[in-house]
């Protein structure tokens, strides 16, 4: 008997709730319904900015950078520890959870060809234009760039807009 590979599907993660919203909303219709079985192989990436990178200012000393370092590394660990905690709270096993240093564009990409994936999932920060311009937006670049297909997925807008006080 042939046994069938899974397609894999990554999802992007960093410390927003805009990527816990995409990682719930994906558990939630593409691996609990089927828990005993599901489609996909599951791979969670998280890309930590290096401390350089996070730093967009000269600094005169540069031992702030151990810092900054110390405070990615935190940001990363509770990233990982929520992105676990909410794939267990689903039922889901067998997810892997990775950190990987660089900017997200690359991370997800790269993850996409490593891991040879059918999907990626990112969330998206909802950005205004001028926003977008200046920070770049990870899922604008993954959608143009990553070798498999991209769902953007975006929290839905709070039901009490600002014409309702």
């Amino acid at each position: 008997m042939m046994t069938m590979v899974k397609p894999v599907m990554v999802v992007g993660v960093d410390e927003s709730e805009e990527s816990f919203f995409a990682l719930e909303w994906t558990l939630d219709r593409f691996l609990v319904p089927s828990a005993p079985n599901p489609p996909f192989t599951l791979i969670i990436v998280h890309s930590k900015p290096t401390a350089t990178s996070a730093m967009n200012f000269p600094i005169p000393g540069m031992d702030i950078l151990s810092h900054v370092d110390e405070d990615l590394k935190n940001i990363a660990t509770r990233v990982t520890e929520k992105a676990n905690a909410l794939c267990v709270s689903k039922s889901v096993n067998g997810a892997t959870i990775e950190t990987v240093e660089g900017d997200a564009r690359n991370v997800l990409c790269d993850a996409v060809e490593r891991h040879h994936a059918t999907m990626l999932v990112v969330g998206s920060h909802g950005y205004g234009a001028i926003k977008r311009a200046v920070l770049g937006s990870v899922s604008d670049y993954v959608t143009h760039h990553a070798h498999c297909t991209v769902m953007v997925v975006k929290k839905p807008k709070a039901i009490h807009d600002e014409n309702h006080h």
